[in-house]
């Protein structure tokens, strides 16, 4: 299920508007991610349905040929993990305004999880080649 959502970064600087906006929370656990994010990743794909208010305040990183990685060029908040190939969002669950209806069901990149945490919710496991294959 898909929905409209909003959000902002830590200082308020860039601010956004998901129109599709899945409740369906996911977290990835790549080597890339847990670097960018200190920990892993909470994200919300938005398909390519996410505006920004102020775009001005918005970096975005090249981190892989697939993809680009956000960030507020003022507080340095993670904002989104961008996948060229789908045109998709796959914003910071954090920075929505209405995280209640937020199902955390699936966690990716699972194989490169380090062995300091772990979750209790029964989730769908993904390893990073069931990703790159688009299982």
């Amino acid at each position: 299920m898909a929905y409209e959502n909003t959000g902002q970064c830590l200082c308020g600087a860039v601010k956004f508007t998901a129109k599709n906006a899945n409740i369906n929370m996911g977290v990835c656990h790549c080597d890339m991610c847990r670097k960018a994010c200190s920990g892993p990743f909470f994200a919300v794909e938005c398909e390519d349905s996410v505006t920004f208010e102020s775009e001005e305040n918005v970096a975005r990183h090249e981190s892989s040929e697939w993809g680009q990685r956000g960030f507020c060029k003022v507080c340095g908040s993670t904002l989104f993990y961008y996948l060229k190939s789908k045109s998709a969002y796959m914003m910071s669950a954090g920075l929505f305004d209405n995280q209640d209806d937020f199902v955390f069901d699936h966690q990716i990149f699972i194989d490169e999880k380090p062995d300091y945490y772990c979750f209790s919710n029964d989730t769908m496991n993904k390893t990073g080649e069931e990703v790159m294959r688009g299982e």
